[in-house]
């Protein structure tokens, strides 16, 4: 089934559907990366509460907060489903910090995109090695660079349908649903940090700064991205 037939046929359903539908589509290729932020413990909840097919995982970069393991902890004791665990390969990361010490990353974009490739770009790609659906909690609100993607599209590199349930939806929105389903949550997300990522890249943000900022905050040129999902 190609992109635009898929759309068609998902469009306007409810997300825990849209969700199922995905799960017969590619059947055991279907994969949700969860980093236990608000959005993603709202698709993880939809997934785990309606038993859905799908499998679930997380990149663990060994750079995370101690909230962002509490909240794993809490949804695997709340739902009893299996999260996989992808880690970065020991030895490139024991030859990075070797040879370039614990910070690399605050001294040039280059040395950030190398960490962020090493801990999350080629864990990722472990990961989906074999799957057809990549699901994502990206919304569209939560950067520039993410506005101009679609909630359903094709990536040419991986040769995957990425999906992203909750592209329209309003941080408001997340927050109320995680609310009414009881849905464990970070608890840094109460000290102003809206995008929760590795612990030495990430800063809360004042009232009305962009969603991102918090994100590799010395950096002031190009996308706050990780090379994960925008290049």
């Amino acid at each position: 089934m190609n992109i635009n037939e898929l759309r068609t046929r998902i469009s306007g359903k409810p997300i825990a559907e849209q969700l199922k539908i995905m799960s017969m589509v590619f059947p055991g290729k279907a994969l949700f990366t969860t980093s236990f932020g608000i959005e993603d413990q709202v698709i993880t909840h939809m997934i785990f509460d309606n038993n859905l097919p799908i499998e679930v995982a997380t990149l663990d970069t060994g750079r995370l907060f101690p909230e962002t393991y509490k909240v794993f902890n809490e949804t695997f004791k709340k739902y009893q489903k299996k999260i996989n665990v992808w880690f970065p390969d020991n030895e490139a990361v024991e030859k990075l910090v070797a040879e370039k010490g614990p910070f690399s990353f605050y001294y040039s974009k280059e040395n950030r995109l190398e960490c962020c490739r090493l801990r999350k770009v080629i864990p990722l790609n472990r990961a989906l090695k074999g799957k057809e659906c990549w699901i994502s909690g990206i919304r569209a609100s939560q950067s520039e660079n993410r506005n101009q993607m679609d909630w359903l599209e094709y990536d040419e590199d991986r040769k995957l349908a990425k999906f992203y349930p909750l592209f329209n939806w309003s941080f408001e929105d997340v927050q109320n649903f995680i609310i009414e389903n009881n849905v464990p949550y970070n608890a840094l997300h109460h000290k102003g940090f809206v995008s929760i990522g590795c612990e030495p890249c990430t800063r809360a943000v004042n009232p009305g700064e962009d969603f991102r900022s918090g994100r590799w905050w010395w950096e002031t040129d190009g996308t706050k991205e990780c090379g994960c999902h925008v290049k």
